[in-house]
Parts: structure tokens; C-alpha cells; sequence
């Protein structure tokens, strides 16, 4: 199966081109401190986790974690090996923080161990890394929610390796529950001398109910893997188990399939073919093009057959065919000729029809051959542009018509990761079906809106920030445009120090956090009642959109955030604060 290049398809009505600003409110936010019993399980990164693939997967991981079908109860890991749970009824009367679970072994005997993570893979089924390599699947108890309903551990396995919980799911397959996991771990990869020496590694585990000796004990159905050069910004598994979803700097590609070797793909074999010898190389004129390529020994020029017509070449090595195919362009047969050079080389030169016709190719389709660019050419190319560039700044950039002066570009206007793509891949061919090139779309955040879908990804369209929903049922469209906050992908490029971003799932405000103390808040336009005008236009304004900024009472670092329709959660090392953002 071949990968279809999309595109994403924005829906306008969900644009305001006449957006003005964030007005910043004054209003208080309601801000409640937790104090927490037993630290935070924080794990900082080692002298060897250097790189920045490091820095993204662990460096900057959110240790609070929310559950989608209970949106005000929050999860985090202390340093006791602790599963606690802080849900919220009333905020006038916050209780403290619970436990639910507790890994079997000491984690803090490991030197080496990640962060411990956890996802909720439906509203009765949790995924858990411990970070030392164990993976736990938890299903809650019947007891209402998952604070109070009790953990029972239905599958744990030592998977030989660190990693940390991505995404998981849970559905019925053949009658029988399944549970996909989704594990990220960044390996060490001797054979990269040049890189970074380090390669990410995806692993996709299908966890069932087994049969075999009647007791139903849970096992590995299923066990992909996927490797590539740079840790995702969004990887999630389509419900059903059908593919994944990745957006990624670089291509991620299976690699195994239930322990098994893949067979190499077509584009790896492309590459295989891009590092052989060129069959010949070619160059080009406005008047001629002229291919090359070496003569093998014991071969003369009895041995040697070149046929012209109008649009087709034929050459022959001793009765084989070295060389076949329909040429790009036509040319004049009569006036083609080739010759042997040295008694080493063949030089083929067409004579083109239409001249001034620069061929990209020199027989359709064929890439065995290399071009050569021509050095004078290469030369007058560059004297043609030079006009356009310059490696001096603007010394009048306020002329009439001035060229592009990167003087002008803010920070916030540079774009970053250009090669970044958004691609689906099938599980069962383990072939990308869909590819969207984002370019200078750059991944913003990713959150859940609605449990039993995929989570939604948030990417900078222009200024804006547009939030899309895949949707993997529909095969024609798989991500729907679902909202839009005005304005803030160009807002939170000017926040340097920002950690975490998020919003909420009806999307009536999109938050983000600094790495200390600071939480952004940008609420969507809503009606004033209060008659407001514009003064340099001289209209009445009939809804503002408002910024809040909160401050932390504290000096730590933050190292979880989440957000519900009504609050905003901030984890610390020792405490976890509540705002209250909306009232029902």
C-alpha cells in the first residue's frame, strides 16, 4: 500500500480574521494548595542521557496524570513507590491525596531507572512502567471510580529494557479484551558514528486473555517494534488496534513483528540502492545531453550496440542491455552520436530537439544515473541570485520596496523542524498509508477532548493554534479540525521559559505553564455586557477575549500539569496546587 500525501483541511467557519487581542484580565483565580505526604518520584537525567531526544522524552516529562473519564481526579508517583490519587469534589474542602496502588519491589534501589508513568487506557483498565523495565496493566474495581475502586495487578512482565508509557487502549477482539500499549525508550545505537549515537525506540505490545489452561491468565498477544532517529511530538494508537498515528521530525519504520525480522521496505531498499555506484553520470547543455559511463574490461567496440529513435535509446553490452528506456524530452537521432574515450569510457551525446529544454532526467523513470552539474553553470545560476541574498545586514531596510531583512523577523516568527510529518501506519502492513508534511505548522500540545478517541494534537496555523481530532473511521479525512485559539501560536512563541501546554477539553481556554512559578491563561472570546468600542475604527465590540496570569506560591520547579473544563492542576515536588478557571 502506497502513502497517499494529504493535507489538513481547515475549516474557515472556525477562523476569526478579525481577532484583535488578549485583553489581560485582572480577575482573581482561585488558587488552593495541597501539601503532599511523600515527594514527587522525580528522576533527573544522568551524565549519559545527554542528547536532546533525552531532554524530550524524559527531561521534560509531565509526572501528573489525569484520567479522561473522570477529568477533576489527577494521578502522580512519589518517591515511595505509590500510586496517590487526588480527586476534587468541593474546592472549599480539599481532602489529601490517596493512595491506589503501590509497586511490589523498591524502585529506589535502581540507579539507572526512568520516570515512572502511567495511562489510562479505558475507564477500567491502567497502564504502568515502573521505570525499570516492568510493564503492570491494572484493571479497577467495580467500586465507582478509579480513586476508590481498588488496583488489581492482571499482567506484569519484565520487558528487558527502560522505557516509558506513550498511549494505550483497551477493546474486544474475537470476543476476547485486548490491551495495546504504546512504550518509548531512547537506546544506545553503536553503529551511528557520525550522530548522536542514540536511536528511539517505539515498542507496540498487544496484551490479551489468554486461554490456554483455563485459568485466563493475561499474556503477550503481539509485540511491534519501531525505530527512529528523534523521539515523537505525538504518537497514539487508533482504536481497534488498526495503526498508529505519529508526528515526528524523522521517520519512524517497523523494524519487528512478534520477534521476527521485518523484511526491509521499499524505501529502505531505495536507500540500499542509493549508496551503489551510479550506473553512469550525465550532463547537460541548453543544446545537449551527454551520459557517461565506464567500459567493463575484456569489452571492445565490437562488443558495444547504441540505438537511437526520436524519443527511445537502446544500448547493449555484448548482446546484454546495459540501458533502455523512453527519453524525457525528443531529439535529433540523426545528429546523436557516442564514442569511446580512452579505451575506459562510453560518452553518449543526444542532440536536443528543443533547445534551451533543461531535462530533469535522462530517461523516464530511470535513477541509475547521477547528474553532474556543470561548474560554469553552477556559477551563472549563482550570479542570477545573487541579488536576492546577501551575507550583510540591510543598511537602509526603510527604502520603498525593501528586499526580506531577517532584521525584521521576531523570534517568534523562525520556524522550526520544517521537515516535521504527520503520518499513519498500518499495523498489519506496517506501511504508512497517509503522509501530511506540516512544515512550518509547528506541533503546539496534545490532549484528550473526548475519552474514547484518539488524543487531539494542536498545531500552529499562522499565528493561530488549531486543535485536530483524528478520526480513524473515516479514511478519506482522518483529522477533523475541531477548534481554534486565536492568535496563540504566535502568543507562545514568545514564551521562552514555557515547560507544558495544554487546554481544556471543551476548549474553552488553553493554558500553559513556565518551569517555575508562572501559569498563562487565554480564555476564548465571549460576550461583554458592557458596551465596549474601538476606537480606531470607531465599532462596538461585542466580545473579548482575556488572558489571566497566575503565580505560584513557590520556588520549585513544576513538574506535572493537566487541566479539566473547570481547573487547572500544577504539581511540584512537594505540593500540588488547584485553580479554579471556570465555574459551571
Amino acid at each position: 500500500m502506497e502513502a497517499a500525501n494529504c493535507s489538513l483541511r481547515v475549516n474557515r467557519l472556525l477562523l476569526d480574521p478579525k481577532f484583535e487581542s488578549y485583553k489581560l484580565s485582572l480577575d482573581p483565580l482561585p488558587c488552593y494548595t495541597v501539601e503532599l505526604d511523600a515527594a514527587v518520584a522525580e528522576v533527573k537525567l544522568r551524565d549519559d542521557q545527554y542528547t536532546l531526544d533525552h531532554m524530550r522524552a524524559f527531561g521534560m516529562y509531565n509526572y501528573l496524570h489525569c484520567n479522561p473519564w473522570s477529568p477533576d481526579s489527577v494521578f502522580y508517583i512519589d518517591q515511595l513507590g505509590r500510586v496517590m490519587n487526588f480527586s476534587v469534589t468541593l474546592d472549599t474542602a480539599l481532602g489529601k491525596p490517596t493512595e491506589v496502588f503501590r509497586f511490589p519491589s523498591d524502585l529506589s534501589a535502581f540507579d539507572d531507572r526512568l520516570c515512572s508513568s502511567l495511562h489510562f487506557a479505558s475507564e477500567t483498565w491502567v497502564t504502568l512502567s515502573d521505570g525499570t523495565g516492568t510493564l503492570y496493566i491494572i484493571q479497577i474495581g467495580k467500586h465507582g471510580d478509579s480513586a476508590t475502586g481498588r488496583w488489581e495487578i492482571m499482567f506484569n512482565q519484565d520487558l528487558g529494557g527502560r522505557f516509558v508509557v506513550v498511549h494505550s487502549i483497551s477493546y474486544i477482539q474475537d470476543d476476547v479484551n485486548v490491551i495495546d500499549v504504546l512504550l518509548l525508550s531512547v537506546e544506545k545505537d553503536d553503529a551511528d558514528s557520525e550522530g548522536s549515537g542514540f536511536y528511539v525506540s517505539l515498542d507496540w505490545i498487544s496484551v490479551s486473555q489468554g486461554k490456554s489452561g483455563g485459568d485466563n491468565k493475561y499474556e503477550i498477544l503481539r509485540r511491534r517494534k519501531l525505530r527512529g532517529k528523534s523521539v515523537p511530538h505525538y504518537a497514539a494508537i487508533e482504536p481497534g488496534g488498526t495503526g498508529l498515528m505519529i508526528i515526528s521530525y524523522k521517520p519512524f519504520k517497523f523494524i519487528v513483528d512478534q520477534e521476527n525480522q521485518l523484511e526491509g521496505s521499499e524505501e529502505e531498499k531505495m536507500e540500499e540502492d542509493d549508496k551503489k555506484e551510479p550506473l553512469y553520470h550525465w550532463q547537460q547543455t541548453g543544446d545537449d545531453v551527454t551520459l557517461t559511463f565506464q567500459l567493463p574490461e575484456g569489452l571492445n567496440k565490437e562488443d558495444i550496440k547504441v540505438a537511437f529513435s526520436s524519443d527511445h535509446i537502446t544500448i547493449c553490452l555484448k548482446e546484454d542491455t546495459f540501458l533502455k528506456g523512453q527519453l524525457y524530452s525528443i531529439i535529433d537521432h540523426d545528429g546523436s552520436v557516442w564514442i569511446i574515450k580512452d579505451n575506459r569510457s562510453v560518452e553518449v551525446t543526444l542532440l536536443k530537439r528543443d533547445a534551451g529544454c533543461m531535462w530533469p532526467e535522462v530517461i523516464v523513470g530511470d535513477k541509475q544515473g547521477e547528474y553532474v552539474a556543470d561548474p560554469a553553470q553552477c556559477a551563472a545560476i549563482a550570479e542570477q541570485l545573487m541579488h536576492l541574498t546577501s551575507d550583510e545586514m540591510n543598511p537602509n531596510p526603510d527604502v520603498d520596496k525593501p528586499p526580506c531583512n531577517a532584521q525584521e523577523l521576531e523570534e517568534c516568527d523562525m520556524l522550526f523542524d520544517d521537515s516535521t510529518s504527520l503520518y499513519r501506519l498500518d499495523g498489519d502492513s506496517f506501511k504508512a498509508t497517509h503522509v501530511v508534511n506540516l512544515g512550518s505548522n509547528q506541533y503546539l500540545f496534545s490532549v484528550v477532548a473526548t475519552p474514547e478517541l484518539m488524543p487531539c494534537f494542536s498545531l500552529r496555523h499562522d499565528v493561530d493554534a488549531l486543535l485536530w481530532q483524528p478520526v480513524s473511521a473515516q479514511d478519506s479525512n482522518l483529522w477533523e479540525h475541531a477548534a481554534t485559539f486565536n492568535a496563540l501560536g504566535y502568543v507562545q512563541a514568545s514564551k521562552r521559559d514555557k515547560k507544558f501546554f495544554t487546554c481544556a477539553a471543551d476548549h474553552s481556554y488553553a493554558a500553559l505553564c513556565e518551569c517555575v512559578r508562572r501559569i498563562f491563561i487565554y480564555r476564548q472570546p465571549t460576550p461583554v455586557a458592557t458596551v465596549l468600542y474601538n476606537r480606531k475604527e470607531g465599532r462596538h465590540v461585542g466580545q473579548v477575549a482575556k488572558q489571566q496570569v497566575a503565580s505560584l506560591e513557590t520556588t520549585d520547579p513544576i513538574l506535572g500539569f493537566q487541566a479539566s473544563n473547570e481547573r487547572l492542576f500544577a504539581l511540584t515536588t512537594k505540593k500540588l496546587f488547584v485553580l479554579r478557571v471556570n465555574t459551571v
